[in-house]
């Protein structure tokens, strides 16, 4: 398919800058599969969508301050550093890996700087220098680096103290302690736990514990898995054949319980209700290596998924046939994108496109802090 197949016109005054004056309480447009039909609703509505048959799998992955502006000591230039992973253990290996991201001090990472990068450079962070990155080895890809960072402090301290929210580069921002305590405490979903995303599985920041709460109440169980999300997420899709587009590695777990309970979802007749792109990577790429093995599988209902822990670079889009996802709680994407063909893939795109086109018209905000939409 051809990447222009997946354009729509976007007005930038739908571009959602910040979040919702109080989580919970955005727009929720309702697409149904089976007939097109369009529904508008709000995010506290999606407890009269699930039933105590059905699954709710969310990303408990956690955003951290991943963004550094310092300087080069030897210059005063300036210089920038966005984390995106911790490096594998294995430096042949350009899989990133769940193991120990928090206490890692070797990271890939992607560079800004106006000089240009050599091995053994380091440059400062933080009000006196507290904070070191030596620069390693060139990465494939521009700007991108393995680092290690010098500190005598832990460095996810370090990172909370004076290390930025590493929102999505079309959310502007001045700068301004304002705008970075609205973002540490928005850009972050409740239930989030495993510190390693430097992109919020967006999705998930709509629901509040009162949501949570009335799903319990009907019966719905939760359950969750990891994925790391890097800033390969907003990375447009430059090829013109789509097939012809490469994902980004990212590191994932999928817990025992997590495994169990979606099983016994699939063989109850039960539905998936996977909360955002992360999930349904996830859980697709875990049940496409079931299928792919010796095991004979019926992939509609029935695929085992299996627990584990790896790293992903699965690319879902039409005519993909999912495995584990029936029904998916989405944000609006950016034009061109993988995430906006991957519901297209689960939708249709003409049927995703006419939605958005609606969306447009009824003044639904768009992208990481905007509303959402709930397939089905």
């Amino acid at each position: 398919m051809k990447t222009k197949q997946f354009w729509y016109p976007l007005p930038e005054r739908l571009i959602a800058q910040h979040p919702a004056e109080q989580r919970g309480t955005e727009k929720m447009m309702v697409l149904h599969r089976d007939t097109g039909m369009l529904e508008h609703r709000h995010i506290a509505d999606i407890v009269e969508y699930i039933t105590s048959n059905d699954l709710l799998v969310v990303n408990d992955t956690k955003v951290f301050p991943a963004r550094l502006l310092g300087e080069w000591p030897d210059t005063h230039g300036a210089v920038e550093v966005l984390m995106v992973n911790a490096a594998p253990m294995d430096a042949d290996d350009e899989r990133p890996s769940m193991t120990a991201a928090k206490d890692s001090l070797r990271w890939n990472v992607i560079i800004g700087s106006g000089r240009k990068c050599r091995e053994g450079q380091e440059a400062s962070f933080g009000p006196n220098g507290e904070l070191r990155v030596r620069l390693l080895k060139p990465l494939q890809g521009i700007g991108m680096w393995q680092v290690e960072f010098l500190c005598e402090r832990p460095l996810m301290d370090l990172l909370d103290e004076f290390g930025h929210t590493p929102v999505p580069p079309y959310v502007k921002r001045e700068g301004t302690a304002e705008e970075e305590r609205e973002d540490r405490a928005r850009y972050q979903t409740i239930y989030a736990r495993e510190v390693g995303s430097v992109a919020a599985p967006t999705a998930g920041l709509h629901f509040t514990p009162e949501i949570f709460a009335a799903l319990e109440a009907k019966g719905v169980q939760r359950v969750a898995v990891t994925l790391h999300v890097g800033p390969g997420t907003f990375r447009p899709v430059k090829a013109d054949n789509i097939e012809d587009h490469q994902m980004d590695y990212e590191a994932f777990t999928v817990p025992p319980e997590t495994a169990e309970a979606i099983n016994a979802c699939k063989a109850r007749g039960g539905r998936v209700f996977c909360v955002g792109s992360t999930t349904v990577r996830t859980l697709e790429t875990v049940a496409a290596a079931v299928e792919s093995s010796n095991q004979t599988v019926e992939p509609s209902k029935n695929s085992p998924v299996v627990a584990g822990s790896g790293a992903s670079n699965i690319f879902i889009y039409p005519p993909y046939r999912f495995k584990v996802c029936d029904c998916m709680l989405t944000n609006f994407h950016l034009p061109q994108s993988t995430l906006l063909m991957m519901i297209s893939a689960l939708a249709g795109r003409e049927r995703v496109l006419c939605a958005y086109a609606m969306a447009v018209r009824a003044n639904y905000m768009f992208f990481s802090y905007g509303d959402c939409m709930l397939i089905v």
